[in-house]
């Protein structure tokens, strides 16, 4: 199983996001690692996300930062795979996943503008696990040191502020930066395992 980097490139788009950084550099060495060392045949699909992992843990912070751009930013919804649209709405139907609250949106929407000016260079990935994303808005919030608008409508504070201009960026390529690199590549293999599941590979 997983003897060429045709069939190893058609799952891993389906674990992960299709990018271009994992046609051309990740699949390219998972094929070269699992060559180099088999993987496990118990859970052959478990052990590649976990050498897919390791792998993408290896390169530089560029590169890294790159792959997990791939994954659409929480709270989109157009332009997502049916995985993520099924994950960003806690696992909901496609009609009930029309329901999420405008403001949610707009709230998450912003947020996504603020983590980008803290942490600039990269994209706030979590791992959803059933969550609505009222909850991964205020985990974003946590995350940003930001108030909870939501829990408050409509009498609260507007869904826009703070400004993302006026936020503290955290130094691209510092202990802080790169810590938040890590935990979003290592939730992207959370996911994969969902998927995974999900999808009985």
């Amino acid at each position: 199983m997983y003897e060429d980097q045709n069939g190893i490139a058609s799952v891993l788009t389906q674990l992960f996001e299709h990018s271009d950084i994992l046609i051309t550099k990740l699949v390219p060495e998972l094929f070269q690692s699992i060559r180099n060392i088999p993987l496990e045949s118990i859970d052959p699909t478990n052990a590649l996300i976990e050498r897919a992992i390791a792998i993408i843990h290896a390169w530089n912070a560029h590169e890294q930062a790159e792959f997990i751009a791939a994954h659409p930013r929480i709270g989109e919804i157009k332009q997502l795979s049916a995985l993520s649209a099924k994950e960003q709405s806690g696992g909901l139907s496609a009609t009930t996943r029309l329901g999420t609250h405008p403001d949610v949106l707009k709230r998450l929407e912003h947020l996504n503008a603020c983590y980008e000016r803290v942490y600039s260079g990269l994209r706030y990935i979590t791992f959803v696990n059933g969550r609505t994303r009222a909850a991964i808005a205020r985990e974003m919030e946590d995350k940003l040191q930001l108030g909870h608008p939501l829990e408050n409508f409509p009498n609260g504070p507007p869904m826009n502020e703070p400004m993302a201009e006026s936020l503290i960026c955290v130094a691209k390529n510092s202990e802080d930066w790169l810590n938040e690199l890590k935990r979003a590549v290592d939730d992207v293999g959370k996911i994969a395992k969902s998927r995974q599941k999900s999808l009985e590979l």
